[in-house]
Order: structure tokens, then C-alpha cells, then sequence
């Protein structure tokens, strides 16, 4: 069993400022819905750059080699590529249903007065609808429940393993 304080190699610096970034445009945007309909547009303007940055993210990650792999047993090694998957797959959704909600309602989404995303759809009351309960419903909740699993698991690893798991993303 290693302690709190070996050594673990870290991702890469570009694939660490991502993964940070990520999480305080998340944080960002649900301040901002919370704030009321006065910040909406910001709110869009915060979901349409965590898209960006998204998929951003995700190509750094592809072209960028992983650390190795902090031993544990294979079920948790599973559940968090699981994990992993699932929030990327989420985070994509997740403004995406944003914009698509906003199109279907005829708004286009300004990115703080930088550019506009058009409306690139008719517009169609039933699938904005939709989309707003998938965006703030479905997929906003499961969102949570993963974020929830992730910040959990990299507690139980630093606090309960000990194997200094946290310190790959610092």
C-alpha cells in the first residue's frame, strides 16, 4: 500500500488546466441560471465556451499520453472508465441540449457578443420541450450524480487508499 505522499505521475499540464477550467465553467453556469432569467444569456454564452472547451478537452486528451495507471482492482478500474466516458458523453449533451432548446424556441445563443450561434432549425415548441427537460432534467441530474461519483471516488482514493490518486490532476 503506498501512502499520501508517493509520488504518482501527473497528466499533462495542458490536459490538468482542461479539466479545472471544465469544472468552473460547469460551476459558472449554474450560478448563473440560479441568479434568474436576467443572466440567461450569459448562462448560454458559459454553455456554448463549455462546449468548445469540451470538445477541445477531448481532442488534448486523445493526442496527449495518460500517466500510468494507479494499481487498484479491476472492478474500479471499470466502473471509472465508466465514469469517465459517461461525463464526457454528458458534457457534450449538455449544452448541446442547451443550444438545441434555444433553436427550437427561435433564439440564437450570442457568445458574449463575439458571435452568434443561428437558429439552424425551425422553430418547434414541442422539441424545445423537449430538450429544456432533457437539459434541465435528465441530463443535468445524471451530470450530477456523476460528477458526484468522480469527486467521491478521488476522495475515497486520497483519503481511504491513500494512493495519492488525487495528485494526478493537481
Amino acid at each position: 500500500m503506498t501512502t499520501a505522499k508517493s509520488a504518482v505521475a501527473k497528466y499533462s499540464l495542458a490536459v490538468r488546466v482542461f479539466h479545472w477550467v471544465g469544472a468552473l465553467l460547469i460551476l459558472w453556469a449554474v450560478v448563473l441560471i440560479n441568479m434568474g432569467d436576467d443572466y440567461i444569456g450569459l448562462h448560454k454564452a458559459v454553455g456554448a465556451s463549455f462546449l468548445i472547451w469540451t470538445l477541445l478537452r477531448i481532442i488534448t486528451r486523445f493526442i496527449t499520453k495518460a500517466p500510468a495507471p494507479v494499481p487498484m482492482p479491476a472492478w474500479q478500474t471499470a466502473v471509472s472508465h465508466l465514469t469517465h466516458l459517461g461525463l464526457y458523453v454528458l458534457m457534450l449533451a449538455q449544452p448541446v441540449s442547451g443550444l438545441l432548446m434555444s433553436m427550437y424556441g427561435g433564439r440564437a445563443t450570442s457568445v458574449f457578443g463575439l458571435f452568434e450561434i443561428p437558429a439552424m432549425v425551425s422553430p418547434d415548441r414541442d422539441m424545445a420541450r423537449l430538450f429544456n427537460e432533457w437539459h434541465t432534467g435528465l441530463i443535468w441530474t445524471t451530470l450530477l450524480v456523476l460528477i458526484a461519483a468522480h469527486v467521491g471516488a478521488a476522495l475515497y482514493h486520497q483519503f481511504v487508499v491513500k494512493d495519492n490518486l488525487i495528485s494526478r490532476m493537481r
